[in-house]
């Protein structure tokens, strides 16, 4: 147990002083970027600072496994280079025992991504996406879908325009039974549109079978109503940034999946990249235990044998390739191609699967 414990704090610390490293090198050239994308719009360096800080917990949860295999790595090296690994070998202990403790604060780091980073993501990629409209537009635009239906929200220097949609096709690209509430900047609202459906073009909604109210104090807005078959509004919204929105799984919390997924459902969305996303994420913690073993398998040697170099780079690439692997096998799913368990469930357990293969074949011939 005492050895257990010994190894599990070794590959935690290994962990922590790797994701301090890169979180570093991150912010260093996401402030770059963050410059580079903002510079033109004079918020200052506390508001690139800002806009850094938002992107970078995404960054970090996109490069974990990669830190859960440099964190293996460099547990095994080490133990291997003061010949730690020779001498709990010869005290009857098996590298398969070995590995308990590692795969187990494996499993609780995916846990904690899970339950914890990805909440903290979400938020921050949303903040982050607000701010961005922000800037560039004068004004925020935004997106949700409730049981009411869609809701989208799109800002400029002449106000902001708040629409509701009770349904949409599967793309997004045209809404119906759509309001139109369009406020004056800094005051009330100014004029209510209805329309049968509404098509988003590049920089314009075109709204078919319209009817619309004045809402101006001192006005009768019913007795001077107009009504038109077809009517041009101005946009800042693009068709692309609303599918990537809806599209985004990883905007929404782990915890708000589930009824996200059944709002998408009633709203007439497809659902099936959201419960790809969702399935993954569930699996995420046998992912990075996979990521565990696979590298473990190459670097639980001595280094006396030689080859440490080749070990460390085939671990790396099978890591990345495991990787890419995965994010095939979501892509098939979220295609229809695959089931969506098995897109979640079969890359991990493979990988699992295949690596402890190679342990007791290299253990036991």
């Amino acid at each position: 147990m005492i050895l257990h414990i010994y190894f599990a704090r070794r590959f935690a610390m290994s962990f922590l002083f790797i994701t301090f490293v890169l979180f570093a090198l991150v912010m260093l050239i996401d402030m770059v970027e963050q410059t580079r994308k903002f510079g033109e719009y004079d918020i200052g360096w506390q508001g690139i600072l800002g806009m850094t800080l938002l992107n970078a917990p995404e960054t970090i949860n996109l490069i974990l496994p990669l830190i859960v295999i440099l964190a293996t790595i460099a547990l095994f090296i080490s133990l291997a280079r003061s010949s730690e690994l020779v001498v709990t070998r010869a005290a009857g202990r098996s590298a398969l025992k070995a590995l308990i403790a590692p795969v187990t604060v494996a499993l609780i780091i995916g846990v904690l991504a899970v339950s914890m980073l990805n909440p903290i993501v979400a938020a921050t990629g949303k903040r982050y996406l607000q701010l961005s409209d922000s800037y560039r537009n004068g004004g925020g635009s935004a997106l949700s879908v409730s049981e009411e239906g869609l809701w989208l929200r799109q800002g400029g220097e002449s106000g902001q325009t708040v629409i509701r949609a009770l349904r949409s096709n599967a793309d997004a690209s045209l809404l119906f039974d759509v309001t139109f509430l369009t406020y004056a900047p800094g005051g009330g609202p100014v004029r209510r549109i209805e329309a049968e459906s509404a098509q988003l073009f590049p920089g314009a909604w075109l709204l078919k079978n319209v009817k619309s109210w004045p809402l101006i104090s001192g006005i009768n807005a019913e007795g001077n109503a107009k009504t038109s078959e077809e009517l041009t509004l101005p946009s800042s919204l693009t068709l692309d940034r609303i599918r990537q929105t809806i599209g985004t799984p990883g905007a929404v919390s782990i915890y708000d999946l589930p009824e996200f997924i059944r709002q998408l459902e009633q709203a007439g969305f497809s659902t099936r990249r959201h419960q790809v996303w969702m399935q993954a994420e569930l699996a995420r913690p046998f992912f990075l235990a996979a990521m565990v073993l696979v590298a473990s398998a190459f670097t639980m040697r001595h280094t006396r044998f030689g080859g440490t170099g080749v070990a460390v780079l085939t671990s790396v690439l099978l890591g990345f390739g495991l990787y890419f692997i995965r994010s095939f096998a979501q892509i098939l799913g979220e295609n229809g191609q695959i089931p969506v368990l098995l897109a979640a469930w079969a890359p991990p357990l493979a990988a699992m699967l295949l690596a402890l293969g190679f342990l007791l074949h290299v253990e036991d011939g």
